[in-house]
């Protein structure tokens, strides 16, 4: 796997991803972790073709820059690209831009590589 990967996913913003539905807060705009996740996906998104059907991988580690508010109804589009190849340890750089073009925040999100079956066995122990 190379630095450079890139995948990019969008939420529009609902009434079940704000601060007030998520319990994160209690205005109607769109909630830190919501953001978080879309993120994360963008991530899973941007290595998923260079993992084999056996691995997978797992976040680690964030770093979460929440910059600006997004009401209900307004698209906010994710962009990640791998930023560190350090062995099974990821490092990916993300940004988060709603459709008027301001950016609503930034961040760092490592993810480690893992063979999915043996790390779902240790869950069991």
């Amino acid at each position: 796997m190379e630095p450079g990967l890139r995948a990019e996913t969008s939420i529009v913003v609902g009434d079940e991803d704000t601060a007030s539905a998520v319990g994160s807060g209690d205005v109607p705009v769109l909630a830190t972790p919501r953001l978080l996740a879309v993120m994360e996906a963008a991530t899973v998104e941007a290595v998923r073709p260079s993992l084999d059907g056996g691995q997978t991988s797992v976040g680690t580690r964030v770093e979460l820059e929440h910059r600006a508010a997004s009401p209900v109804g307004m698209r906010v589009t994710v962009e990640a690209e791998l930023l560190e190849v350090e062995g099974a340890r990821l490092v990916f750089g993300c940004t988060a831009t709603d459709e008027r073009g301001t950016v609503v925040g930034g961040g760092r999100i490592e993810r480690v590589v893992v063979d999915r079956e043996r790390f779902l066995s240790r869950l069991s122990r």
